[in-house]
Order: C-alpha cells, then sequence, then structure tokens
C-alpha cells in the first residue's frame, strides 16, 4: 500500500474514533513514521513496508483510546524547539508561543523592563526571567534560546514536570536555564527578576469534566485545575510578585478565555498597571501583561 492510500484509510479511521482533525493527524502519524516530511511524503508516494504498517497501527491502536498523540510520539514541536512530553506532563498549545513572542518583544524591540543596560545584539546583559508553573520548560527554554544573554529560571511543583524540563533543556542545548522543584515562588525566595511570566492552570474545577478526552482523561489534573473560579494561581501569584520584580519589571501571564477582567483586577488590587491585553489568534483575549 502507498502512503497516500494509507492517510486516506487513516483519516476515516481517526473521524470514526472522534478526533477532529483527523487528516491533520493522519499526515503526522505517516511522517513520523516513516521518518520523512511532508514534501516527501506527498512527492514519493512511498511504499510501505510491513514494519511501516505495524508501527502506524500500533499508534492508532493508542490514538483509539483518545491518547493524545503528542504523548504517543513522545514530543511536540514549541516555537522552533522538540519539546519531550509524557503522561504527567501538560501538553504545550500553540497559543503559548504568542507568550514567548510578547516577552521577546518586550525585551528586544520595546527595550522593557528599561534596566540594566543593552549588551550585544539589542538584548539586556544579565536579565533575570522567571517562568512559574513550568511543566515541560517550554516556556522558559523558548525565552532562554532566544534571549541568550539572560538567566531563566523555571519553577514547578511536580517532580514529573521538573523532570521533563531538564531533558527539554539537554534536547536542545539550552545552558541558561535552571529548573527548580517548588510552588511558585518558593524555590526562588530572596531573588528578583526583571520578568516574570507564567501560563499557569486556569480551567474552572468543574468545567474540567467538559473537557476532550485527550485533555481529562489523560493530562495532569494539577496542570489544568484553576479552582473553583479559575483564578486561583492568578491570586497567587499577583500576591507575591512585587516581592520578585525589579523595579520597573514586568508580568505576563497567559489566560483563559473571558478572565481578562478578573485577571486585571487582581492585578491592579495588588498595585500593578496594565500595559495591555493581547489577544490569540482566534481572537481570544490570551495575554495580559503589567508592570509594579
Amino acid at each position: 500500500m502507498t502512503a497516500l492510500d494509507k492517510i486516506k484509510k487513516i483519516t476515516a479511521f481517526l473521524k470514526k474514533c472522534g478526533i477532529e482533525d483527523a487528516g491533520k493527524e493522519s499526515e503526522i502519524i505517516l511522517t513520523h513514521s516513516l521518518r520523512i516530511d511532508k514534501v516527501v511524503l506527498y512527492r514519493d508516494n512511498p511504499v510501505l513496508s510491513d514494519e511501516d504498517t505495524k508501527e502506524i497501527d500500533r499508534i492508532l491502536a493508542r490514538r483509539a483510546k483518545r491518547e493524545p498523540l503528542q504523548y504517543i510520539l513522545g514530543y511536540v514541536e514549541f516555537y522552533g524547539l522538540k519539546i519531550k512530553v509524557g503522561p504527567g506532563v501538560l501538553i504545550p498549545r500553540p497559543e503559548t508561543e504568542l507568550l514567548v513572542e510578547e516577552v521577546i518583544k518586550a525585551v528586544t524591540v520595546q527595550k522593557l523592563p528599561p534596566h540594566p543596560p543593552l549588551g550585544k545584539g539589542g538584548t539586556k546583559e544579565g536579565l533575570n526571567i522567571l517562568d512559574l508553573c513550568t511543566g515541560s520548560g517550554c516556556l522558559a527554554l523558548a525565552i532562554a534560546k532566544h534571549l541568550p544573554e539572560s538567566t531563566v529560571y523555571g519553577t514547578d511543583i511536580s517532580k514529573t514536570a521538573i523532570g521533563y524540563a531538564h531533558e527539554n533543556a539537554e534536547i536542545n542545548n539550552v545552558r541558561n536555564v535552571s529548573f527548580l522543584k517548588g510552588s511558585l515562588f518558593e524555590p526562588v525566595a530572596g531573588l528578583t527578576f526583571d520578568v516574570i511570566v507564567s501560563n499557569p492552570p486556569y480551567i474552572k474545577s468543574n468545567d474540567i469534566a467538559n473537557l476532550q478526552p485527550e485533555i481529562k482523561s489523560w493530562e495532569p489534573r494539577n496542570a489544568l485545575d484553576g479552582g473553583e473560579d479559575g483564578l486561583r494561581y492568578y491570586n497567587g501569584i499577583l500576591s507575591d510578585a512585587r516581592k520578585h520584580l525589579k523595579m520597573g519589571g514586568y508580568v505576563f501571564l497567559e489566560i483563559g478565555e473571558g478572565q481578562a477582567e478578573d485577571v486585571a483586577e487582581i492585578a491592579r488590587a495588588n498595585h500593578f498597571k496594565i500595559v495591555s491585553v493581547i489577544k490569540d489568534y482566534a481572537g481570544i483575549e490570551r495575554i495580559v501583561s503589567m508592570t509594579c
């Protein structure tokens, strides 16, 4: 059987399993299994060996149980990095790449925060950046990779997540980052930062049961559950952030749909000034930036 014939069969199978983006997933499964890119797939339409077919069918058997494809393949692409993922760690989402972009833009284009002096390439020498609820480390690693003169810390309460973060630093050869286990600011007590960034759990506890099976049945609940109102972590972060933020420093938070005004209110109550609320590519308010 040729690869393109197999794609049709995979797509039909995944649709029967209730998977929405069946066509895209079928391409990913084929290119992963054959170790080729999409251009080669469609240009050459290779014939599948028996071993190729067995590997593809093994993947499909797991996917039929609604196990996330990223867990099955063992990785996900994020902002040009290959991020290892598996049970016990949240899968990076494409919209979180916007958070990376905003931090990089603030530091290199807007020249925020206003200190220390600019170093080589327009970035700032000695810039300290903290990523709270780091998970797989994707956010901290992407920022550290693109701001090589900075020092980046990532904290997470999950031992499993910190393990993945350390592995991902090695895989992507990022050296200017440190990952520490603990709740929010606890592992960095006494340190101050120019930028604090976080994509914390923000789903309301009662809403988790209504999520897709890939999320509610497979991803770690403690990486999803933001408490009864979804705001638990924003309260925790912003109540302590000023103690860890240098004068003129910035905080960037990813938020859930409809949470912008609530998070802004929490920020103002903790004496932060809202700088901007940024929409994602779907037009949803996704990032709140603020300064002290």
